[in-house]
């Protein structure tokens, strides 16, 4: 699986921004796509996760309510919309597959990986 992340920018707070991962090579039902990112001098982390077959997401708490996964099973899209942008949410965003029989939200069952996009949010 090879990934494309695309979308990322500057925004000012408030703001918003959608996030595009172009998947390609076979994609099965049970994995997982997930955007993850690395804030400056931080760890990555996760930040949201699909189902490719079911499409049961996840998110992390920080931003529930302002971050919506998506995906489009067709074209190969897993999408990130961003609202209420913060400058807390500024970094590198990347997707990621997970193949594993499971939904976790830990970057260790994540084999694949896009080259990330930026994103930087000023206030």
């Amino acid at each position: 699986v090879q990934l494309q992340a695309s979308g990322g920018g500057m925004v000012q707070t408030g703001g918003s921004l959608k996030l595009s991962c172009a998947a390609s090579g076979r994609i099965f039902s049970h994995y997982t796509m997930a955007w993850f990112r690395r804030a400056p001098g931080k760890e990555r982390e996760f930040v949201a996760s699909i189902t490719w077959g079911g499409g049961r997401t996840s998110s992390a708490d920080s931003v529930k309510g302002r971050f919506t996964v998506s995906r489009d099973n067709a074209k190969k899209m897993v999408y990130l919309q961003m609202i209420n942008l913060r400058p807390e949410d500024t970094a590198v965003y990347y997707c990621a597959t997970s193949t594993a029989r499971l939904e976790s939200t830990a970057q260790k069952y994540y084999y694949y990986w896009g080259q990330g996009t930026q994103v930087t949010v000023s206030s």
